[in-house]
């Protein structure tokens, strides 16, 4: 049924409609949620995507426009009267439809929001994606109505005409444009602008990893149920978050983690004497209104007796420290109390003057950091999701002190692996993309990325399929925390 009451393209063309969309036949929804796990579990599904607001038109385009691609969709299966169709498409009934009713029937299929998906298949798995749909009485709501296409438009195809057709980056630049003009007025225009100009950018190729490391190879095998595992601190403060994940990967690269409270440090509970690594986790501690990480710091700088262990902690030639998003804010805080971070930057808000969350190519540079052995060069998706992650020099640190002695640890980098400053690739605006920063020893680190977050491949919202497959499920950025293990040994 193609019901169009209470769509879109009713509100759009100030008409009200008689019948809305409604579910008629519950068990065809729970045949399709069943029919997508079973083709999900047979890696025969490539992508989805639900028909709602805006109908197949806007499903479609909204594709298109995450992949960078055109696709060339044919309504002749679909733009029938109810009992016309056939189940090979041959039978559009040609001499009683006329060129007004046709384009009735075309806007109906395009436009109406009922209950659908689409869904994308191999075309070698056709026979066998359309076997599972019979199999659970959909074959008859099923049709094949469209394909990428190499010329990067979005066209529609009807009677073997081509009725329309208009560049994926056109259609996209319309369908962003009241969220950039919103973007405009709220945020940095400048960073609206920037992310608004690159979807003109049709030579993009997207996100395009490098590893200069095998993944599959787990360097801290060795070490792992050999003796006790060294014990790590994972410290957190009140509003502090992702501290279990960061515990999960620190045990799986073979250390003993603790959850450790400041509220244990304050008490007595917890000391740092009895740990070998400190890493604090990302979050938001008192709420950021202090200024990201300065409450949580100012909580150890203004306690003699906190300050005193931080930094009897830091002065040890055995111990070592990770500090991730708000601990990097919190840490970078701390400089002045750890041996050779005189140069590190303060961490404030983000020249987009908004909270990003997002994946971003970031690569690991070459530095003395213990937790990039092995990793430099490599350009990787990490998740990032700060609102003060600017690298401001102008508050503290000196920046090229940091260059001078190879200090940066990260840096984002534009999809052609160059470093850059342009909004979104760097989402903080820091300078030459630096988003993470070492000591000399390289026993202490900080960055604003979130390797926590992305440490299994199954993780990430996008990585390469390949990295899937390794034979433990590792991501890359799991090596970061198999180094720390190693030097521990």
């Amino acid at each position: 049924k193609n019901r169009m009451a209470g769509s879109i393209l009713a509100q759009v063309l100030n008409q009200s409609g008689k019948s809305a969309p409604n579910v008629d036949h519950p068990e065809d929804l729970k045949a399709l949620a069943h029919a997508i796990i079973e083709l999900r579990k047979a890696d025969q599904l490539l992508a989805y995507h639900d028909r709602s607001d805006g109908g197949l038109f806007a499903c479609i385009a909204e594709m298109a426009f995450a992949s960078h691609i055109g696709i060339s969709l044919n309504v002749d299966m679909i733009a029938v009267d109810i009992g016309q169709e056939a189940d090979w498409g041959d039978a559009k009934n040609w001499a009683q439809q006329v060129s007004g009713r046709r384009h009735e029937q075309t806007m109906r299929a395009l436009f109406n929001e009922e209950l659908g998906a689409v869904i994308q298949i191999r075309k070698s798995d056709r026979e066998a994606v359309f076997a599972v749909l019979r199999k659970l009485n959909l074959s008859a709501y099923s049709h094949v109505i469209a394909k990428p296409n190499t010329n990067g438009r979005i066209e529609i195809w009807r009677d073997a005409k081509n009725i329309f057709a208009e560049p994926r980056e056109v259609l996209q630049k319309m369908w962003a444009n009241t969220s950039y003009q919103i973007a405009r007025l709220r945020d940095n225009p400048d960073c609206a602008d920037s992310e608004f100009a690159q979807l003109d950018n049709v030579a993009d190729t997207g996100m395009s990893p490098k590893l200069t490391f095998d993944i599959a190879v787990d360097i801290a095998a060795p070490f792992i149920n050999k003796n006790a595992g060294p014990k790590v601190a994972i410290l957190r403060e009140q509003g502090v978050n992702s501290h279990v994940e960061m515990a999960y990967a620190m045990n799986w690269a073979g250390f003993d983690t603790y959850d450790v409270h400041m509220s244990d440090l304050l008490s007595g509970k917890s000391k740092l004497d009895d740990f070998r690594g400190l890493i604090a986790c990302g979050g938001f501690s008192y709420g950021d209104v202090l200024g990201a990480g300065e409450g949580w710091a100012k909580t150890i700088l203004f306690n003699s007796q906190l300050r005193d262990q931080f930094s009897s902690f830091f002065n040890r030639q055995d111990s070592f420290a990770l500090g991730v998003c708000n601990g990097c804010q919190m840490m970078s805080n701390l400089s002045g109390i750890i041996p050779g971070a005189e140069a590190w930057p303060k961490f404030t808000r983000n020249q987009s003057e908004q909270y990003e969350a997002r994946l971003v190519m970031a690569e690991v540079m070459a530095s003395p950091s213990i937790f990039t052995q092995g990793m430099s060069g490599s350009q990787l998706p990490i998740a990032i999701a700060h609102g003060e992650g600017f690298a401001n020099f102008s508050q503290q640190g000196n920046l090229e002190a940091l260059q001078k002695q190879g200090l940066a640890v990260l840096r984002f980098v534009d999809h052609q692996g160059k470093p850059t400053e342009t909004y979104p690739m760097n989402p903080n605006g820091s300078p030459g993309g630096l988003t993470g920063v070492t000591t000399p020893d390289g026993r202490f680190t900080v960055m604003m990325p979130h390797p926590e977050r992305v440490f299994r491949a199954v993780q990430m919202s996008w990585a390469p399929k390949e990295w899937l497959d390794t034979p433990d499920g590792a991501s890359p950025w799991m090596r970061l925390f198999r180094n720390a293990r190693v030097w521990a040994k």
